[in-house]
Protein backbone atom coordinates (compact mmCIF):
# COMPACT_ATOMS: atom_id res chain seq x y z
CA UNK A 1 0.00 0.00 0.00
CA UNK A 2 1.16 3.59 -0.94
CA UNK A 3 2.47 6.02 2.41
CA UNK A 4 -0.66 7.76 2.22
CA UNK A 5 -3.56 5.36 1.85
CA UNK A 6 -1.60 3.76 5.04
CA UNK A 7 -2.25 7.08 6.71
CA UNK A 8 -6.03 7.54 5.61
CA UNK A 9 -6.65 4.10 6.93
CA UNK A 10 -4.94 5.17 9.95
CA UNK A 11 -6.89 8.06 10.87
CA UNK A 12 -10.18 6.06 10.27
CA UNK A 13 -8.87 3.57 13.09
CA UNK A 14 -8.26 6.09 15.50
CA UNK A 15 -11.55 7.94 15.10
CA UNK A 16 -12.64 4.31 15.19
CA UNK A 17 -10.60 3.79 18.36
CA UNK A 18 -11.80 6.71 19.98
CA UNK A 19 -15.37 5.55 20.29
CA UNK A 20 -16.96 4.23 23.47
CA UNK A 21 -17.94 1.05 21.64
CA UNK A 22 -15.44 -2.08 21.13
CA UNK A 23 -13.91 -1.33 17.51
CA UNK A 24 -14.97 -4.59 15.24
CA UNK A 25 -11.45 -3.98 13.50
CA UNK A 26 -8.81 -4.24 16.92
CA UNK A 27 -9.51 -8.15 16.83
CA UNK A 28 -9.12 -8.59 12.96
CA UNK A 29 -6.01 -6.40 12.75
CA UNK A 30 -5.01 -8.43 16.15
CA UNK A 31 -5.33 -11.76 13.86
CA UNK A 32 -2.59 -9.95 11.49
CA UNK A 33 -4.56 -8.72 8.41
CA UNK A 34 -4.29 -5.36 6.84
CA UNK A 35 -6.09 -2.32 7.66
CA UNK A 36 -7.46 -2.06 4.14
CA UNK A 37 -8.64 -5.83 3.90
CA UNK A 38 -9.93 -5.53 7.15
CA UNK A 39 -12.50 -2.88 6.67
CA UNK A 40 -13.17 -4.61 3.12
CA UNK A 41 -14.21 -7.83 4.50
CA UNK A 42 -16.51 -5.24 7.38
CA UNK A 43 -17.86 -3.84 4.91
CA UNK A 44 -18.77 -6.85 2.96
CA UNK A 45 -20.63 -9.06 5.97
CA UNK A 46 -22.59 -5.81 6.98
CA UNK A 47 -20.03 -4.70 10.13
CA UNK A 48 -21.97 -7.37 12.25
CA UNK A 49 -19.12 -9.40 13.75
CA UNK A 50 -15.23 -9.81 13.59
CA UNK A 51 -15.83 -13.32 13.77
CA UNK A 52 -17.89 -13.11 10.39
CA UNK A 53 -15.34 -10.83 9.02
CA UNK A 54 -12.63 -13.41 9.39
CA UNK A 55 -14.35 -15.86 8.14
CA UNK A 56 -14.41 -13.95 4.68
CA UNK A 57 -11.14 -13.10 4.57
CA UNK A 58 -10.13 -16.29 5.44
CA UNK A 59 -12.38 -17.57 2.47
CA UNK A 60 -11.21 -14.82 0.25
CA UNK A 61 -7.39 -15.74 0.67
CA UNK A 62 -6.83 -16.62 -2.98
CA UNK A 63 -9.36 -13.86 -4.10
CA UNK A 64 -7.30 -11.90 -6.68
CA UNK A 65 -9.57 -8.36 -6.91
CA UNK A 66 -8.70 -8.81 -2.29
CA UNK A 67 -6.77 -6.36 -2.50
CA UNK A 68 -8.52 -4.07 -5.15
CA UNK A 69 -9.75 -0.62 -3.66
CA UNK A 70 -13.40 -1.85 -5.40
CA UNK A 71 -15.98 -0.34 -2.67
CA UNK A 72 -19.58 -1.78 -2.47
CA UNK A 73 -22.40 0.06 -3.37
CA UNK A 74 -25.59 0.77 -0.75
CA UNK A 75 -28.88 2.08 -1.31
CA UNK A 76 -32.14 2.48 1.10
CA UNK A 77 -35.11 0.62 0.87
CA UNK A 78 -38.51 1.13 3.35
CA UNK A 79 -39.92 -1.92 3.81
CA UNK A 80 -43.19 -3.59 4.96
CA UNK A 81 -43.09 -5.98 7.89
CA UNK A 82 -45.76 -8.15 9.82
CA UNK A 83 -49.44 -9.10 8.43
CA UNK A 84 -48.96 -6.68 5.31
CA UNK A 85 -45.55 -8.28 4.59
CA UNK A 86 -47.15 -11.85 5.05
CA UNK A 87 -49.97 -10.84 2.57
CA UNK A 88 -46.83 -9.62 -0.25
CA UNK A 89 -45.20 -12.48 0.08
CA UNK A 90 -48.19 -14.93 -0.97
CA UNK A 91 -48.43 -12.64 -3.57
CA UNK A 92 -45.15 -12.96 -4.45
CA UNK A 93 -45.56 -16.89 -4.75
CA UNK A 94 -48.93 -16.81 -5.96
CA UNK A 95 -47.92 -14.31 -9.12
CA UNK A 96 -44.61 -16.74 -10.07
CA UNK A 97 -46.87 -19.91 -9.78
CA UNK A 98 -49.38 -18.74 -12.25
CA UNK A 99 -47.87 -16.67 -14.24
CA UNK A 100 -44.26 -17.10 -14.40
CA UNK A 101 -41.26 -14.85 -12.76
CA UNK A 102 -41.19 -11.32 -13.82
CA UNK A 103 -38.84 -8.53 -12.89
CA UNK A 104 -40.32 -7.67 -9.58
CA UNK A 105 -39.55 -11.29 -8.33
CA UNK A 106 -35.92 -10.20 -8.52
CA UNK A 107 -35.94 -8.28 -4.97
CA UNK A 108 -37.99 -8.31 -1.85
CA UNK A 109 -41.35 -5.85 -1.80
CA UNK A 110 -40.21 -2.52 -1.09
CA UNK A 111 -40.59 1.62 -1.32
CA UNK A 112 -36.92 2.62 -3.11
CA UNK A 113 -35.60 5.88 -0.71
CA UNK A 114 -32.44 6.31 -3.23
CA UNK A 115 -30.33 4.69 -6.14
CA UNK A 116 -27.62 3.23 -5.25
CA UNK A 117 -24.35 4.67 -4.43
CA UNK A 118 -20.76 4.13 -3.78
CA UNK A 119 -18.95 4.11 -0.09
CA UNK A 120 -15.82 3.42 1.16
CA UNK A 121 -15.18 0.88 3.05
CA UNK A 122 -13.79 3.23 5.83
CA UNK A 123 -17.03 5.67 6.22
CA UNK A 124 -19.58 2.53 5.68
CA UNK A 125 -19.91 3.52 9.69
CA UNK A 126 -20.99 6.71 9.05
CA UNK A 127 -23.94 6.02 7.09
CA UNK A 128 -25.20 3.73 10.38
CA UNK A 129 -24.73 7.30 11.80
CA UNK A 130 -26.66 8.84 9.17
CA UNK A 131 -29.72 6.62 9.24
CA UNK A 132 -29.97 7.15 12.56
CA UNK A 133 -30.23 10.76 12.65
CA UNK A 134 -32.55 11.23 9.61
CA UNK A 135 -35.12 8.60 11.25
CA UNK A 136 -35.06 10.25 14.68
CA UNK A 137 -36.21 13.40 13.29
CA UNK A 138 -38.61 12.43 11.11
CA UNK A 139 -39.96 9.61 13.34
CA UNK A 140 -42.67 11.66 15.06
CA UNK A 141 -44.18 13.12 11.51
CA UNK A 142 -44.15 9.39 10.18
CA UNK A 143 -47.04 8.52 8.91
CA UNK A 144 -49.14 5.86 11.11
CA UNK A 145 -50.84 4.79 8.04
CA UNK A 146 -49.16 4.50 4.54
CA UNK A 147 -51.66 4.88 2.19
CA UNK A 148 -51.22 2.46 -0.48
CA UNK A 149 -53.20 2.84 -3.94
CA UNK A 150 -53.05 -0.04 -6.61
CA UNK A 151 -52.22 1.14 -10.46
CA UNK A 152 -51.65 -1.26 -13.39
CA UNK A 153 -50.43 -1.18 -16.64
CA UNK A 154 -49.68 -3.41 -19.41
CA UNK A 155 -46.24 -3.77 -18.35
CA UNK A 156 -46.64 -2.41 -14.62
CA UNK A 157 -48.34 -3.65 -11.11
CA UNK A 158 -48.21 -2.26 -8.08
CA UNK A 159 -49.28 0.31 -5.15
CA UNK A 160 -48.46 3.76 -5.38
CA UNK A 161 -48.08 6.62 -2.35
CA UNK A 162 -49.88 9.22 -1.86
CA UNK A 163 -50.75 12.19 -0.54
CA UNK A 164 -48.78 13.71 2.65
CA UNK A 165 -47.66 10.31 3.60
CA UNK A 166 -45.48 10.33 0.61
CA UNK A 167 -44.09 13.74 1.39
CA UNK A 168 -43.23 12.93 4.79
CA UNK A 169 -41.16 9.74 3.41
CA UNK A 170 -39.66 11.49 0.44
CA UNK A 171 -38.21 14.51 3.67
CA UNK A 172 -36.42 11.02 5.23
CA UNK A 173 -34.79 10.13 2.18
CA UNK A 174 -33.59 13.77 1.33
CA UNK A 175 -32.38 13.74 5.27
CA UNK A 176 -30.40 10.64 5.06
CA UNK A 177 -28.86 11.75 1.40
CA UNK A 178 -27.46 14.97 3.08
CA UNK A 179 -26.62 13.41 6.80
CA UNK A 180 -24.65 10.52 4.27
CA UNK A 181 -23.23 13.94 2.19
CA UNK A 182 -21.44 15.51 4.76
CA UNK A 183 -20.88 12.17 7.16
CA UNK A 184 -19.54 9.68 5.20
CA UNK A 185 -18.35 11.93 1.68
CA UNK A 186 -20.95 9.95 -0.52
CA UNK A 187 -22.93 11.56 -3.21
CA UNK A 188 -26.72 10.20 -2.56
CA UNK A 189 -29.87 10.64 -4.97
CA UNK A 190 -33.07 11.16 -3.14
CA UNK A 191 -36.21 9.41 -4.63
CA UNK A 192 -38.22 12.38 -4.98
CA UNK A 193 -40.70 11.01 -7.51
CA UNK A 194 -43.95 8.82 -7.36
CA UNK A 195 -42.93 6.43 -4.56
CA UNK A 196 -44.13 3.16 -5.45
CA UNK A 197 -44.12 -0.87 -3.98
CA UNK A 198 -43.53 -2.83 -7.37
CA UNK A 199 -45.83 -5.99 -7.59
CA UNK A 200 -45.18 -7.02 -10.90
CA UNK A 201 -42.96 -5.27 -13.73
CA UNK A 202 -42.36 -6.48 -17.19
CA UNK A 203 -44.44 -9.28 -17.21
CA UNK A 204 -46.52 -11.04 -20.30
CA UNK A 205 -49.48 -9.17 -21.09
CA UNK A 206 -52.03 -11.61 -21.45
CA UNK A 207 -50.97 -12.11 -17.36
CA UNK A 208 -51.77 -8.59 -16.54
CA UNK A 209 -55.91 -9.83 -15.53
CA UNK A 210 -54.84 -12.91 -13.27
CA UNK A 211 -52.06 -10.30 -11.95
CA UNK A 212 -54.88 -7.71 -11.30
CA UNK A 213 -57.28 -10.32 -9.64
CA UNK A 214 -54.40 -11.59 -7.24
CA UNK A 215 -53.39 -8.46 -6.38
CA UNK A 216 -56.80 -7.01 -5.29
CA UNK A 217 -56.52 -9.62 -2.99
CA UNK A 218 -53.81 -8.10 -1.00
CA UNK A 219 -55.44 -5.49 1.98
CA UNK A 220 -52.94 -2.41 1.94
CA UNK A 221 -54.91 -1.12 5.08
CA UNK A 222 -53.32 -4.23 6.73
CA UNK A 223 -51.10 -3.63 10.15
CA UNK A 224 -47.68 -2.79 8.83
CA UNK A 225 -44.54 -1.83 10.62
CA UNK A 226 -42.44 0.37 7.86
CA UNK A 227 -38.42 -0.73 8.31
CA UNK A 228 -35.51 1.73 6.72
CA UNK A 229 -32.99 -0.98 5.66
CA UNK A 230 -29.80 -0.49 4.39
CA UNK A 231 -28.35 -2.65 1.74
CA UNK A 232 -25.26 -3.35 0.08
CA UNK A 233 -24.23 -5.25 -3.39
CA UNK A 234 -21.13 -5.78 -5.21
CA UNK A 235 -21.01 -3.19 -8.08
CA UNK A 236 -19.29 -5.61 -10.10
CA UNK A 237 -21.47 -8.25 -10.61
CA UNK A 238 -24.47 -5.69 -10.88
CA UNK A 239 -25.36 -6.84 -14.65
CA UNK A 240 -24.70 -10.36 -14.37
CA UNK A 241 -26.81 -13.36 -13.79
CA UNK A 242 -26.96 -15.01 -10.13
CA UNK A 243 -26.85 -18.78 -9.78
CA UNK A 244 -27.35 -21.25 -6.23
CA UNK A 245 -25.64 -23.68 -6.21
CA UNK A 246 -27.63 -26.99 -5.41
CA UNK A 247 -25.09 -29.87 -5.15
CA UNK A 248 -21.43 -30.27 -4.06
CA UNK A 249 -18.82 -30.59 -6.88
CA UNK A 250 -15.45 -31.12 -6.42
CA UNK A 251 -13.03 -30.07 -9.46
CA UNK A 252 -11.59 -32.27 -12.10
CA UNK A 253 -9.55 -29.85 -13.46
CA UNK A 254 -7.29 -26.87 -12.11
CA UNK A 255 -9.41 -24.32 -13.34
CA UNK A 256 -13.07 -25.74 -11.98
CA UNK A 257 -14.77 -23.94 -8.63
CA UNK A 258 -15.42 -26.02 -6.10
CA UNK A 259 -18.88 -25.79 -5.14
CA UNK A 260 -20.85 -26.40 -1.83
CA UNK A 261 -24.88 -25.93 -1.06
CA UNK A 262 -25.88 -22.35 -0.91
CA UNK A 263 -23.06 -20.87 -2.63
CA UNK A 264 -23.47 -18.04 -4.95
CA UNK A 265 -22.10 -17.52 -8.36
CA UNK A 266 -21.61 -14.53 -10.48
CA UNK A 267 -22.30 -15.77 -14.61
CA UNK A 268 -21.86 -13.08 -17.15
CA UNK A 269 -23.69 -14.07 -19.78
CA UNK A 270 -21.52 -12.18 -22.64
CA UNK A 271 -18.40 -14.00 -21.62
CA UNK A 272 -18.92 -17.86 -22.20
CA UNK A 273 -17.74 -18.44 -25.45
CA UNK A 274 -14.84 -20.58 -24.01
CA UNK A 275 -17.35 -22.90 -22.07
CA UNK A 276 -18.41 -26.15 -23.29
CA UNK A 277 -21.90 -26.99 -23.59
CA UNK A 278 -23.59 -27.53 -20.22
CA UNK A 279 -20.38 -25.56 -18.16
CA UNK A 280 -20.22 -22.04 -17.58
CA UNK A 281 -17.79 -19.45 -16.49
CA UNK A 282 -18.59 -18.04 -13.19
CA UNK A 283 -17.15 -16.06 -9.85
CA UNK A 284 -17.85 -17.15 -6.64
CA UNK A 285 -19.32 -15.32 -4.09
CA UNK A 286 -17.84 -17.07 -1.33
CA UNK A 287 -14.44 -17.41 -2.56
CA UNK A 288 -13.63 -14.70 -5.39
CA UNK A 289 -12.00 -17.01 -7.31
CA UNK A 290 -13.11 -17.36 -10.95
CA UNK A 291 -13.63 -21.15 -12.91
CA UNK A 292 -15.77 -23.49 -14.97
CA UNK A 293 -18.58 -25.41 -13.38
CA UNK A 294 -21.50 -27.57 -14.65
CA UNK A 295 -24.78 -25.55 -14.64
CA UNK A 296 -27.14 -28.31 -13.94
CA UNK A 297 -25.68 -28.23 -10.42
CA UNK A 298 -27.13 -24.99 -10.37
CA UNK A 299 -30.44 -23.28 -10.50
CA UNK A 300 -30.94 -19.06 -11.07
CA UNK A 301 -30.98 -17.19 -8.34
CA UNK A 302 -33.00 -13.67 -7.64
CA UNK A 303 -30.75 -10.49 -7.62
CA UNK A 304 -31.26 -9.50 -4.29
CA UNK A 305 -30.01 -13.40 -2.73
CA UNK A 306 -26.28 -11.80 -2.70
CA UNK A 307 -27.19 -8.35 -0.84
CA UNK A 308 -25.96 -7.79 2.43
CA UNK A 309 -28.02 -6.35 4.62
CA UNK A 310 -26.60 -3.87 7.48
CA UNK A 311 -28.75 -1.56 9.39
CA UNK A 312 -32.28 -0.75 10.30
CA UNK A 313 -34.56 1.83 11.32
CA UNK A 314 -38.06 0.89 12.65
CA UNK A 315 -40.76 3.63 12.22
CA UNK A 316 -42.65 1.97 15.50
CA UNK A 317 -46.26 2.87 15.60
CA UNK A 318 -47.17 0.39 18.39
CA UNK A 319 -44.81 -1.42 20.54
CA UNK A 320 -42.51 -4.05 19.18
CA UNK A 321 -39.31 -4.75 21.03
CA UNK A 322 -38.34 -7.56 18.04
CA UNK A 323 -38.58 -5.09 15.09
CA UNK A 324 -36.50 -2.62 17.08
CA UNK A 325 -32.91 -4.40 17.29
CA UNK A 326 -30.83 -2.76 14.75
CA UNK A 327 -29.12 -5.09 13.19
CA UNK A 328 -30.99 -8.02 14.58
CA UNK A 329 -28.73 -11.32 14.24
CA UNK A 330 -29.77 -13.19 11.13
CA UNK A 331 -28.26 -15.32 8.75
CA UNK A 332 -30.55 -14.43 5.87
CA UNK A 333 -29.30 -11.29 3.68
CA UNK A 334 -31.86 -10.43 1.65
CA UNK A 335 -34.29 -9.22 4.17
CA UNK A 336 -37.01 -11.85 3.51
CA UNK A 337 -38.26 -14.19 6.66
CA UNK A 338 -38.51 -17.58 6.12
CA UNK A 339 -41.79 -18.56 4.40
CA UNK A 340 -44.27 -20.33 6.57
CA UNK A 341 -43.99 -24.04 6.81
CA UNK A 342 -46.91 -26.05 4.49
CA UNK A 343 -47.34 -28.89 2.51
CA UNK A 344 -45.49 -28.48 -0.90
CA UNK A 345 -45.71 -32.36 -2.34
CA UNK A 346 -49.68 -31.64 -2.32
CA UNK A 347 -50.08 -28.35 -3.86
CA UNK A 348 -47.48 -28.90 -6.70
CA UNK A 349 -49.36 -32.84 -7.61
CA UNK A 350 -52.55 -30.64 -7.51
CA UNK A 351 -51.25 -27.65 -9.43
CA UNK A 352 -49.63 -30.11 -11.72
CA UNK A 353 -52.84 -32.42 -12.37
CA UNK A 354 -55.05 -29.21 -12.95
CA UNK A 355 -52.80 -28.42 -15.64
CA UNK A 356 -52.81 -31.49 -17.88
CA UNK A 357 -55.55 -31.50 -20.10
CA UNK A 358 -57.14 -35.18 -21.38
CA UNK A 359 -54.43 -35.46 -24.51
CA UNK A 360 -51.08 -33.82 -23.66
CA UNK A 361 -47.34 -33.84 -24.79
CA UNK A 362 -44.84 -34.05 -22.11
CA UNK A 363 -41.34 -32.97 -23.70
CA UNK A 364 -38.84 -34.47 -21.16
CA UNK A 365 -34.80 -33.50 -21.49
CA UNK A 366 -32.25 -35.79 -20.84
CA UNK A 367 -30.76 -36.85 -17.63
CA UNK A 368 -26.72 -35.92 -16.89
CA UNK A 369 -24.12 -37.37 -19.47
CA UNK A 370 -20.81 -38.26 -18.92
CA UNK A 371 -19.49 -36.27 -21.16
CA UNK A 372 -20.67 -32.86 -19.25
CA UNK A 373 -18.73 -33.72 -16.02
CA UNK A 374 -15.46 -35.75 -17.05
CA UNK A 375 -15.41 -33.45 -20.14
CA UNK A 376 -14.85 -34.66 -24.36
CA UNK A 377 -11.72 -37.23 -23.14
CA UNK A 378 -13.77 -39.16 -20.91
CA UNK A 379 -13.75 -42.03 -23.39
CA UNK A 380 -9.72 -42.34 -22.95
CA UNK A 381 -10.29 -42.49 -19.50
CA UNK A 382 -12.55 -45.68 -19.20
CA UNK A 383 -10.96 -47.48 -22.17
CA UNK A 384 -8.20 -49.55 -21.03
CA UNK A 385 -5.01 -50.35 -23.93
CA UNK A 386 -6.75 -53.20 -24.98
CA UNK A 387 -10.02 -51.29 -25.91
CA UNK A 388 -12.40 -52.39 -23.07
CA UNK A 389 -14.43 -50.36 -20.71
CA UNK A 390 -13.66 -50.20 -16.93
CA UNK A 391 -15.11 -47.70 -14.48
CA UNK A 392 -13.06 -45.34 -13.13
CA UNK A 393 -15.02 -43.08 -11.08
CA UNK A 394 -18.61 -44.03 -9.35
CA UNK A 395 -20.32 -41.76 -11.39
CA UNK A 396 -19.50 -43.02 -14.89
CA UNK A 397 -22.16 -45.87 -15.36
CA UNK A 398 -21.45 -49.66 -14.66
CA UNK A 399 -21.47 -51.07 -17.85
CA UNK A 400 -21.70 -49.79 -21.85
CA UNK A 401 -23.52 -51.44 -24.75
CA UNK A 402 -22.49 -53.52 -27.13
CA UNK A 403 -21.63 -51.64 -30.27
CA UNK A 404 -20.90 -53.43 -33.52
CA UNK A 405 -17.72 -51.14 -34.13
CA UNK A 406 -16.45 -51.20 -30.95
CA UNK A 407 -16.39 -48.95 -27.73
CA UNK A 408 -15.04 -46.09 -30.16
CA UNK A 409 -18.81 -45.01 -31.49
CA UNK A 410 -19.90 -43.45 -27.70
CA UNK A 411 -17.16 -40.86 -28.34
CA UNK A 412 -19.85 -39.10 -29.44
CA UNK A 413 -22.91 -40.75 -28.44
CA UNK A 414 -22.24 -40.80 -24.84
CA UNK A 415 -24.20 -42.89 -22.00
CA UNK A 416 -25.38 -41.04 -18.85
CA UNK A 417 -23.79 -40.69 -15.97
CA UNK A 418 -24.53 -42.55 -12.55
CA UNK A 419 -26.12 -39.09 -11.66
CA UNK A 420 -28.21 -39.15 -14.93
CA UNK A 421 -29.76 -42.41 -14.08
CA UNK A 422 -30.66 -41.19 -11.08
CA UNK A 423 -32.80 -38.35 -12.30
CA UNK A 424 -34.23 -40.01 -14.82
CA UNK A 425 -35.90 -42.54 -11.99
CA UNK A 426 -36.66 -39.36 -9.88
CA UNK A 427 -38.60 -37.96 -12.91
CA UNK A 428 -40.25 -40.93 -13.61
CA UNK A 429 -41.33 -41.33 -9.99
CA UNK A 430 -42.43 -37.90 -9.96
CA UNK A 431 -44.61 -38.02 -13.17
CA UNK A 432 -46.15 -41.26 -12.03
CA UNK A 433 -46.69 -39.27 -8.38
CA UNK A 434 -48.51 -36.99 -10.55
CA UNK A 435 -50.88 -39.17 -12.06
CA UNK A 436 -50.38 -39.09 -15.46
CA UNK A 437 -50.39 -41.86 -17.96
CA UNK A 438 -48.25 -42.82 -20.69
CA UNK A 439 -49.86 -44.28 -23.96
CA UNK A 440 -46.57 -43.32 -26.17
CA UNK A 441 -43.03 -42.98 -26.52
CA UNK A 442 -40.78 -41.15 -28.58
CA UNK A 443 -37.10 -40.41 -28.34
CA UNK A 444 -34.36 -38.89 -30.30
CA UNK A 445 -31.80 -42.29 -31.11
CA UNK A 446 -28.85 -40.75 -28.93
CA UNK A 447 -28.22 -43.52 -25.87
CA UNK A 448 -28.88 -41.12 -23.33
CA UNK A 449 -31.87 -40.30 -24.69
CA UNK A 450 -33.26 -43.38 -24.90
CA UNK A 451 -31.53 -44.77 -21.30
CA UNK A 452 -34.09 -41.52 -19.65
CA UNK A 453 -36.90 -43.15 -21.49
CA UNK A 454 -36.13 -46.91 -20.44
CA UNK A 455 -35.34 -45.52 -16.75
CA UNK A 456 -38.82 -42.98 -16.53
CA UNK A 457 -40.93 -46.07 -17.89
CA UNK A 458 -39.26 -48.39 -15.51
CA UNK A 459 -40.99 -45.97 -12.56
CA UNK A 460 -44.48 -46.96 -14.47
CA UNK A 461 -43.54 -50.28 -14.65
CA UNK A 462 -44.11 -49.98 -18.53
CA UNK A 463 -40.59 -51.05 -19.91
CA UNK A 464 -41.60 -54.32 -21.50
CA UNK A 465 -45.48 -53.02 -22.33
CA UNK A 466 -44.64 -49.80 -23.62
CA UNK A 467 -42.49 -49.82 -26.94
CA UNK A 468 -39.99 -46.68 -27.72
CA UNK A 469 -40.61 -45.28 -31.43
CA UNK A 470 -37.07 -43.75 -32.28
CA UNK A 471 -37.57 -41.14 -34.13
CA UNK A 472 -33.96 -39.28 -35.53
CA UNK A 473 -35.94 -35.83 -35.90
CA UNK A 474 -35.49 -35.03 -32.57
CA UNK A 475 -32.48 -35.20 -32.35
CA UNK A 476 -30.79 -32.04 -31.07
CA UNK A 477 -27.80 -30.78 -33.32
CA UNK A 478 -25.81 -28.27 -30.80
CA UNK A 479 -22.95 -26.51 -30.51
CA UNK A 480 -21.46 -29.84 -28.35
CA UNK A 481 -21.52 -31.52 -31.27
CA UNK A 482 -20.74 -28.82 -34.45
CA UNK A 483 -18.36 -28.98 -37.08
CA UNK A 484 -17.51 -32.93 -36.18
CA UNK A 485 -18.67 -35.69 -38.45
CA UNK A 486 -22.26 -37.09 -37.98
CA UNK A 487 -22.18 -39.10 -34.52
CA UNK A 488 -23.04 -43.03 -35.11
CA UNK A 489 -25.92 -43.83 -33.45
CA UNK A 490 -26.71 -47.18 -32.55
CA UNK A 491 -28.72 -49.07 -35.00
CA UNK A 492 -32.71 -50.59 -33.69
CA UNK A 493 -30.74 -54.12 -33.18
CA UNK A 494 -27.84 -53.10 -31.69
CA UNK A 495 -30.73 -50.80 -29.41
CA UNK A 496 -32.43 -54.28 -28.99
CA UNK A 497 -29.75 -56.42 -27.74
CA UNK A 498 -28.83 -53.88 -24.88
CA UNK A 499 -32.65 -54.13 -23.88
CA UNK A 500 -33.75 -51.36 -25.03
CA UNK A 501 -38.00 -52.09 -25.96
CA UNK A 502 -38.02 -50.14 -29.25
CA UNK A 503 -40.86 -50.09 -32.25
CA UNK A 504 -39.30 -51.74 -35.08
CA UNK A 505 -42.51 -51.13 -36.97
CA UNK A 506 -42.64 -47.22 -36.25
CA UNK A 507 -41.31 -45.55 -39.54
CA UNK A 508 -39.31 -42.37 -39.14
CA UNK A 509 -41.05 -39.20 -40.01
CA UNK A 510 -37.65 -37.60 -40.98
CA UNK A 511 -36.97 -40.12 -43.68
CA UNK A 512 -40.29 -40.02 -44.88
CA UNK A 513 -39.91 -36.43 -45.55
CA UNK A 514 -36.59 -36.93 -47.14
CA UNK A 515 -37.76 -39.77 -49.68
CA UNK A 516 -40.47 -37.27 -50.36
CA UNK A 517 -38.51 -34.47 -51.14
CA UNK A 518 -36.60 -36.61 -53.33
CA UNK A 519 -39.22 -38.46 -55.06
CA UNK A 520 -40.77 -34.67 -56.10
CA UNK A 521 -37.23 -33.45 -57.04
CA UNK A 522 -36.89 -36.39 -59.27
CA UNK A 523 -40.36 -35.66 -61.10
CA UNK A 524 -39.27 -32.02 -61.84
CA UNK A 525 -36.59 -33.30 -63.25
CA UNK A 526 -33.74 -31.54 -61.04
CA UNK A 527 -32.51 -34.88 -59.35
Amino acid sequence: MAAGETQLYAKVFNKLKGRSTPSLLDPLLGMGFPAHTALKALAATGRKTAEEASNWLHCHCNDPSLDDPIPQEYALFLCPTGPLLDKLQDFWRESRRQCAKNRAHEVFPHITLCDFFTCEDQKVEYLYEALKRAGDRTLRAFPSAVPLVLHSSISYLGFFVDDSPADIIREFAVMFATEASVLADCTVKPCTKQLHLTLAHKFYPHHQRTLEQLARAINPSHSCQWTATLYSRDMRFVHYQTLRVLFQYKPQNVDELTLSPGDYIFVDPTQQEEASEGWVIGISQRTGCRGFLPENYTERASECDTWVRHRTYTFSVTPDLSSRKDGEASSRRNGDPNPPSSSRSLSSLQSLQATIVRRSVLVVRHGERVDQIFGKSWLQQCTTPDGRYYRPDLNFPRSLPKRSRGIKDFENDPPLSSCGIFQSRMAGEALLDSGIRITSVFSSPALRCLQTAKHILGEFKLEKKVKIRVEPGIFEWTKWEAGKTTPTLMTLEEMKEADFNVSLDYRSHLWVCASAKKTKRKENGSW
